[in-house]
């Protein structure tokens, strides 16, 4: 009975695991702190319609990922060095995100001070339209989301189940920063707090980067 406990469980384990890498994945890449995760933040510290803003952040992240791990995949087929040449391109930002977060970490005293006060609401359509401005006019967005995320998906079993992962994965992320943040004022205001954060973030970074080096 052990026995078969065992088999089927690693079975299990076998069938999830694109979906496992895709959630480990993009949750390395979207909690390294840059200028869309600070303004969401800033605006769910606010309490600027943060439900609006959780649902536009998952919705591009989803459309992205899926443009990535399919599109890529497509171009895979026609162009056979493409995903390994992206991949490699994908380990080199993954590592400058890396030196990035730990310079600010190192270095940085006030760069991540957040404005708590309260200050006039504004209509969901403007937090939606920022939100979407400040992601698809951000070049990272696309090399994490398409370059990165769909080139290890497209190297993936089942494509389908590494982007629910990944999708989950941006679906905890917002709904942690939207409806977390409250809580998590404390810790967030801390200039310290922030650099262990970034530390932290800086070695999962460079972790992922080193799992995705050919063998």
């Amino acid at each position: 009975m052990n026995a078969v406990t065992f088999n089927i469980g690693a079975d299990v384990v076998t069938t999830l695991q694109p979906a496992i890498t895709g959630l480990l994945v993009t949750l390395s890449l979207i909690v390294a702190i840059g200028a869309q995760n600070l303004w969401v933040l800033q605006k769910s510290l606010r309490h600027e319609n943060p439900k609006t803003i959780a649902l536009v952040g998952i919705g591009l992240d989803i459309v992205l990922m899926t443009i990535g791990v399919f599109g890529v995949n497509y171009v895979q087929q026609k162009i056979p060095d493409f995903v390994p040449v992206m991949t490699w391109l994908g380990i080199l930002l993954l590592i400058s995100l890396a030196i990035q977060a730990m310079a600010r970490a190192l270095h940085a005293e006030d760069e991540h001070h957040l404005a708590l006060d309260g200050g006039p609401q504004v209509s969901p359509w403007r937090s939606a339209g920022e939100l979407m401005a400040l992601s698809l006019l951000n070049p990272h967005v696309y090399l994490d989301t398409i370059v990165l995320i769909g080139s290890v998906g497209a190297r993936q079993s089942n494509p389908w189940l590494f982007l629910v992962g990944a999708s989950l994965a941006s679906t905890i992320w917002f709904s942690l920063l939207v409806f977390g943040s409250m809580r998590l004022r404390p810790w967030l205001t801390s200039p310290a707090r922030w650099r262990v954060l970034d530390l932290t973030t800086a070695l999962i970074l460079l972790l992922v980067a080193a799992s995705l080096v050919p063998l």
